[in-house]
């Protein structure tokens, strides 16, 4: 069992940046990769973020690529988003998530343990 704690949304101006945490605790943190999903009103969770257990791997969605920064920090048991140059797109309520394997993946179904999710709001 995994749990997964999700802060640091809030509103921002377009532009702005913001910092997501998510705090794990349960099961060694080392044996999961992570990732970061994110949910719009009317739309489909989709895959934002994600990194390997050793933090050597990451992925990214096109429409993030060089503005989000996905980290952790194996010894706080976190992973981190750092979103800079936010846009009224970015929108959602962001979601993280654990995976039993050291390799990150894109697809929901790929990881099992989620948290309850941060509202980031980004505003033109």
């Amino acid at each position: 069992q995994v749990q997964l704690v999700e802060s640091g949304g809030g509103l921002v101006q377009a532009g702005g940046s913001l910092r997501l945490s998510c705090a794990a605790s349960g099961r060694t943190f080392f044996d999961y990769a992570m990732g970061w999903f994110r949910q719009a009103p009317g739309k489909e969770r989709e895959f934002v973020a994600a990194i390997s257990r050793s933090g050597g791997s990451r992925y990214y969605a096109d429409s993030v690529k060089g503005r989000f920064t996905i980290s952790r920090d194996n010894a706080k048991n976190t992973v981190y988003l750092q979103m800079n140059t936010l846009k009224p797109e970015d929108t959602a309520v962001y979601y993280c998530a654990s995976r039993p394997a050291g390799v990150p993946a894109t697809g929901l179904r790929e990881y099992n343990y989620w948290g309850q999710g941060t509202q980031v709001t980004v505003s033109s």
